[in-house]
């Protein structure tokens, strides 16, 4: 009886409104407009924040302007309107891209090309991107790294956003507003006990478990949603997304300008190749079938072939597998909507609330894309608010992100402004804390007078003042989370130095978070 108490009282200590599973970019967007709204909020990830499907994206804020073709207008306006959205609340991490669409005489004719790129300019109520123009590839700059077939091309507006800082920045905010993020935490068990849930979790790490109690859980688990419904609540039903694999490739760079590319190939799909940590060009994605664990997802000969391929297509420097510095992929979790190729299942997200009568709700998160992550929270609030009440107003379209209170065009006086505060700081990397941390740059350098006071530099422009940063107020416990999501870069250092960073992490683990 002693032991009953002990685990009831456990329950109440941690008595939560709603209880997120997943820290990816959709729990974290939840977890943040939720706590906003007045509701207790925990969430728990299985490994580190970012670690699936929301830091192996083509790191583009886009509206899909492939997915006119699939008649997906509704995705495709909501996504066009959050460009600027998500720009004004994140200008450190968010930031206009003009990409450059070669006309391919063999492929779709001009005229079409630019019929959509006139839907695309005027269905998501753009004001600050400008628009479509016409680009003679002859004798443009953009056209130079070209084949001389391609004359004619079209520019247009989208935006890049580092997607693992975005999901780190909603867990940021989400947590200095009061909610519970709990890392290397998996759900293993919840059950509807009268009106709320009973959740048990387990430490990933150390084994050790810790229960909960809910009214309400998001099943936010991407990739692994059908497993959380199969193995942690014994559902039966777990059969509802088509896991699609996208991988990419990093090349040195091809182009010294800031333009990105989209190319069409002859199966009707696109890929990109975009500017990528200022040495390097990223070229990508693939869609295929995925079977198996999402974890083990690694790219495979034929994705780097038809990648090799495509891009190859279009440049003048044929792009080979011995070009490559690195690869990355990931699992898409799309909704399974019946479509007979991965490319044309629907990108777009499907909520669905399980729980009848009185039973406390569950409510399910099957795909989405992380230009829309901000909408699907909110359309997730309506649910809960349906479930739990409504408290306060939604509130997140007008607010920034952790550090992102700076405006839109403001990125070059903050960097100007940390080099004057800082005059031993190299201006490179002045530049990079500012895309990474934007003006919270002013609490990492808090205790720093001098260039000793940043302490061990582990390689890549990585200091002991970043890391201790990191451990303290993101999460970071290994050198992994900081070389492949706080940052990329893991591509600049070598295997010493991060096995080095590592063991230094390891050994000043015990430093408590600040959130």
């Amino acid at each position: 009886m002693q032991f009953i108490g002990s685990i009831l009282e456990e329950y109440l200590e941690n008595e939560f409104d709603i209880f997120v599973i997943g820290g990816g970019i959709n729990g974290c967007g939840i977890a943040r407009d939720a706590v906003g709204r007045g509701y207790s909020v925990c969430l728990a990830e299985m490994n580190d924040l970012a670690s699936g499907t929301s830091s192996w994206s083509s790191k583009l804020i886009h509206g899909g302007f492939r997915y006119l073709e699939h008649y997906e207008f509704r995705l495709v306006r909501e996504s066009l309107g959050e460009r600027e959205v998500l720009l004004k609340s994140a200008p450190h991490i968010i930031w206009p891209m003009r990409f450059i669409l070669p006309h391919h005489k063999a492929m779709r004719p001009a005229w079409l090309l630019r019929l959509g790129l006139f839907l695309y300019d005027h269905i998501g109520n753009r004001k600050l991107l400008p628009g479509t123009t016409t680009v003679n590839l002859a004798n443009a700059e953009v056209g130079k790294p070209l084949k001389p077939i391609f004359l004619k091309g079209f520019e247009y507006s989208d935006c890049w956003v580092n997607d693992a800082r975005l999901v780190i920045l909603n867990a940021t905010d989400a947590a200095e507003r009061g909610a519970v993020i709990n890392t290397r935490t998996q759900c293993v068990s919840a059950r509807r006990i009268d009106n709320h849930w009973a959740i048990t979790t387990k430490n990933t790490d150390t084994g050790q478990t810790k229960n909960y109690k809910a009214k309400l859980i998001v099943n936010a688990a991407g990739p692994w949603v059908d497993k959380v419904l199969g193995e942690a609540m014994g559902s039966n039903n777990s059969k509802n997304v088509r896991l699609v694999q996208g991988s990419h490739i990093v090349v040195p760079k091809i182009h010294d300008h800031d333009h990105a590319y989209i190319f069409q190939n002859a199966d009707d799909r696109i890929i990109f190749a975009l500017p990528y940590e200022q040495d390097y060009t990223l070229i990508g994605t693939t869609d295929q079938d995925y079977e198996g664990d999402p974890k083990d997802v690694k790219i495979t000969p034929q994705e780097v072939n038809y990648l090799c391929d495509a891009a190859s297509e279009y440049f003048k420097k044929p792009v080979t597998a011995e070009n490559i510095v690195w690869t990355y992929s990931g699992v898409r979790p799309l909704y399974d909507d019946g479509a007979t190729e991965a490319q044309e299942a629907t990108r777009d997200y499907v909520l669905r609330e399980d729980g009848e009568g009185d039973e406390p709700r569950i409510i399910n998160i099957f795909g989405g894309k992380i230009t829309t992550y901000r909408k699907l929270a909110e359309s997730m609030l309506e649910k809960i608010e349906d479930t739990l009440g409504k408290r306060q107003p939604e509130w997140t379209a007008g607010s920034s992100l952790t550090g992102g209170d700076f405006p839109v065009d403001g990125f070059d006086k903050l960097v100007s402004n940390v080099c004057e505060k800082y005059p031993f700081l190299d201006h490179s990397l002045a530049w990079r804390w500012v895309r990474s941390y934007g003006t919270r740059v002013w609490k990492m350098l808090d205790q720093v007078s001098s260039e000793d006071d940043l302490g061990v530099k582990f390689g890549a422009s990585l200091t002991e003042c970043e890391i201790n940063y990191l451990m303290k107020n993101e999460w970071a416990q290994t050198a992994d989370d900081v070389v492949w999501r706080r940052s990329k870069l893991g591509i600049k250092m070598k295997h010493e130095e991060i096995t080095a960073l590592d063991e230094w992490m390891c050994n000043h683990s015990d430093q408590e978070a600040n959130i």
